[in-house]
């Protein structure tokens, strides 16, 4: 049996289940499952939540076991993804000096710790600096393309 052919039966069966899953909710019906998850009981969900918890953990993992032999399999490829998980890791560790923290009251009345703060704070600096790199990139290869023609 060839893997093309153990993949579609495990996609068979893990459709299969979500599709028994999701009848069992619909057929539960909304107030009932309001009701149910007020007094802590999501046991009607809760299976179709962990099949979804479970074939996202696969897909991971069969991506990054894939991903580590292309890799591995090209020591041109490995020296230059490792470069850009080191420059990634400059830009995390830029980003995470530039914030601050602050200890901040959530809606659910809860509070935010500043470590915490920090980290959401280094993550939209992150965004900002990777966007503004793409669109710097994406501007400079375009004109060095106009320019060469």
């Amino acid at each position: 049996m060839n893997i093309q052919t153990i993949v579609k039966i495990i996609s068979a069966v893990f459709g299969l289940l979500g599709v028994i899953f999701l009848f069992r909710i619909i057929g539960a019906g909304d107030e009932e499952i309001k009701m149910a998850a007020s007094m802590g009981d999501y046991g009607v969900v809760t299976p179709l939540v962990s099949i979804a918890i479970a074939i996202l953990l696969i897909t991971v993992a069969i991506t990054v076991v894939f991903s580590l032999l292309n890799l591995a399999s090209s020591s041109q490829k490995l020296k230059k993804s490792l470069l850009f998980i080191g420059l990634f890791i400059i830009v995390v560790v830029a980003a995470f000096a530039a914030s601050s923290g602050v200890e901040t009251p959530l809606k659910d009345g809860e509070m935010l710790s500043s470590n915490g703060s920090r980290w959401v704070e280094a993550g939209i600096r992150m965004f900002y600096i990777l966007a503004a790199l793409a669109i710097g990139s994406i501007l400079f290869f375009g004109g060095k393309k106009l320019i060469n023609k």
